[in-house]
């Protein structure tokens, strides 16, 4: 069993990001399987959830505004005593890597350890994802990216991670990979070199009661006009059927792959187009937020720009972000 300073095993908060387009039972059933998994093999104590809706200008098909999105997590959330909604990589100027959002919200749990500010109530609200304060004490909490088995096979594709993210990743994270049974993740692992060098760093556990929903098949029975009940939240339900997402008139084709955690990959964006790209595939409005130059270190306040606007300093910005 792992202990850290003061005897007790070492603390863990577990996140997932992905578009939450909308959010499946699915997703948040994979916190359950994680907890228990750990709490049976005492490695770890799992004290909060976190979950992290990725950014408008991410450019996937079927990606509602985050306002929404929000939204429904919130109301998915309701039941759940640990699992909270983080809004910060939402909120931000533009979409941002895996890394940088891991990185954060472990950063901003750690800072506040450390300034030992632990009565701090307005520390506390500004960050409503924040395990109880009475789970914070001394000893340094690490942030582990929780997702599905496609995550092992996205990291071997050419390109769409940068190596230097992948090994961040797995060095000051880990990763918490909820796979199906029969599956064979080893494999996936063996053959890639950077996963075997940091295997001690990834988990493998198996969900031996399988649940296929997914945001993709949600969204085709919303857009034939099928019904979704016993597949999402009732809330989440009548949310959807009070702004009428995802409906034909609404909503493209949506043929992308949509796993039970999605997340935000890390792209080599060799070319600098890439971000006004992106954000040429959106809405017609963006938002943004912050004065260029000046790295986003908590959430700020959005601001509706236009498109044309944005594909002006879109240039700028490509810099910026990298």
């Amino acid at each position: 069993m792992l202990k850290n300073s003061s005897g007790s095993r070492p603390k863990i908060v577990l996140i997932a990001c992905g578009s939450f387009s909308p959010p499946t039972p699915m997703h948040f059933r994979m916190f359950e399987i994680a907890k228990d998994y750990f709490k049976i093999h005492q490695s770890h104590e799992v004290i909060g959830g976190i979950v992290s809706p990725t950014h408008d200008s991410y450019g996937k098909k079927g990606l509602v505004n985050g306002k929404h999105r929000l939204t429904m997590l919130s109301l998915g959330l309701r039941s759940s005593n640990w699992i909270k909604l983080s809004d910060w990589e939402i909120n931000q100027c533009h979409w941002n890597r895996t890394k940088v959002v891991l990185e954060y919200h472990q950063n901003a749990l750690n800072n506040f350890i450390n300034s030992r500010n632990i009565d701090d109530e307005c520390v506390e609200n500004e960050h409503l994802w924040f395990p109880h304060k009475s789970l914070l004490q001394k000893d340094l909490i690490k942030i582990k990216l929780l997702c599905g088995a496609d995550l092992l096979e996205s990291f071997a594709i050419p390109g769409l991670w940068k190596e230097e993210d992948i090994e961040d990743i797995l060095i000051n994270h880990g990763i918490v990979v909820i796979t199906r049974s029969g599956s064979n993740p080893e494999t996936i692992i063996f053959e890639s070199d950077i996963l075997s060098k940091y295997r001690k760093h990834i988990v493998l556990i198996t969900n031996f009661v399988p649940n296929d929903v997914s945001s993709t098949k949600v969204r085709t029975l919303l857009r034939r006009g099928e019904s979704v009940k016993y597949l999402l939240d009732d809330s989440v339900i009548q949310y959807i059927e009070k702004w009428g997402l995802y409906n034909s008139t609404t909503s493209e084709s949506m043929d992308e792959s949509d796993n039970n955690s999605q997340l935000t990959p890390s792209p080599s964006l060799k070319d600098k187009s890439t971000f006004a790209r992106v954000i040429s595939q959106t809405n017609s409005n963006v938002f943004c937020c912050g004065q260029s130059g000046q790295p986003m270190k908590t959430p700020g306040k959005a601001i509706k720009l236009c498109i044309d606007d944005v594909k002006e300093v879109s240039t700028k910005k490509i810099k910026m972000h990298k």
